[in-house]
């Protein structure tokens, strides 16, 4: 029997997808259920309908994890013979939790967004739309010599150090520790009572918000103290650009026609709408997963050739035209690339627990081309 619970599955994803990322007006997080129920056999889901809850139930899920939410608006009723209520009532009734990854999920690095460019090979990417930059914090930690390397890797491990498009940055200074044991301590070196001075290390490094007190936590375990000494500096300093959609080119310019024959093969989809001519020379891609129609001018500004999304509305297409912007709308099912990647991303994490993860086999896609 799994140990493990809900809360540990939503801790994982929210160190990838932290919820402070997604928009206000969105609905992140848990839906439906309890974050301190047991959890052995999840599903991974674009969607929460009916059909992906009777599937829940055959196949003994304890937990559904969404991209899309299934509580979006306020409901002021929940009426068994709506099939939004029943779906909730299934959900009760067999004890399972839905968890949504939205906007948060959008916006993470290697998140939806990130997915979606890197099928089609769109290179030096950057967010559309920059919702905010993650802030930096500085740790600093005095380390006996003899353990700076193993403390050093159990914070690079965990995501410290990161400077740029550098890896493992960290500074060291030496100089010597001081303290002195009371009886009730447990000391590493030193005996009761009597004043120690030690050769420590002082390590510095760096380390985003989202990542801060899983390292800490990290830094604790691999650290030989009982009580480690050690101090956290938020920095003035701004980390990666964050936000909606992707901007980046292919590796070569290409027409509109041939980047949709591409769109059709990696996504397996037989049918798109695009508006623009087909024949046109393009290389600066913009894409947003989902309903990016009101990206049109972000893109613009941007000097994208094409702007990929789904949900364009005929007016606001006719504008796109317009304005030079070829949109390809390959649809909004499109999203479901995020089940694979987060599957993969949860099997990593829990390789060592009696846990099953298993993608979602229907399709939640409202349309069919004839």
């Amino acid at each position: 029997m799994s140990h493990l619970t809900n809360k540990d599955i939503f801790k994982k994803i929210e160190d990838w997808a932290p919820i402070s990322l997604g928009y206000d007006w969105d609905n992140n997080g848990l839906q439906v259920g309890s974050a301190s129920n047991e959890v052995e056999n999840v599903l991974i889901s674009l969607d929460v309908l009916e059909v992906t809850v009777d599937e829940a139930i055959e196949k003994n899920i304890d937990l559904i994890i969404a991209h899309h939410p299934l509580l979006f608006k306020g409901l002021k009723e929940i009426d068994f013979d709506t099939p939004k209520g029943r779906t909730i009532k299934k959900l009760i009734q067999h004890n399972i939790s839905v968890y949504a990854a939205h906007t948060n999920l959008d916006i993470a690095e290697g998140g939806v967004n990130d997915l979606l460019a890197e099928k089609l090979s769109i290179q030096q990417t950057k967010p559309l739309v920059e919702t905010s930059r993650t802030s930096l914090y500085k740790i600093i930690v005095y380390v006996p010599t003899e353990h700076i390397d193993t403390v050093k890797n159990a914070l690079f491990d965990s995501g410290v150090g990161q400077l740029g498009n550098y890896s493992n940055c960290s500074f060291e200074s030496t100089g010597q520790g001081q303290f002195k044991p009371l009886k009730e301590a447990n000391p590493y070196s030193g005996a009761h009572n009597k004043l120690s001075i030690t050769e420590e290390v002082k390590l510095e490094v760096i380390v985003s918000k989202e990542k801060l007190n899983n390292s800490i936590n990290q830094l604790i375990k691999a650290h030989p103290y009982e009580e480690v000494a050690y101090d956290v500096y938020k920095l003035e300093n701004k980390d990666k650009s964050l936000g909606i959609g992707r901007i980046g080119c292919l590796n070569e310019k290409t027409s509109v026609q041939l980047l949709c024959e591409q769109i059709k093969e990696e996504f397996k989809i037989n049918k798109l709408r695009v508006s623009g001519d087909l024949a046109k020379t393009v290389q600066k891609v913009a894409i947003v997963g989902g309903s990016g129609e009101k990206f049109i001018h972000d893109a613009v500004k941007q000097n994208a050739d094409v702007l990929i999304t789904g949900d364009i509305s005929f007016h606001l297409a006719q504008e796109a035209i317009e304005l030079g912007l070829v949109v390809i709308d390959a649809g909004h099912y499109i999203e479901q690339i995020m089940k694979e990647s987060v599957k993969n991303y949860l099997q990593t994490n829990f390789e060592s627990k009696s846990i099953n993860f298993i993608i979602s086999d229907k399709n939640t896609d409202p349309f069919k081309f004839i």
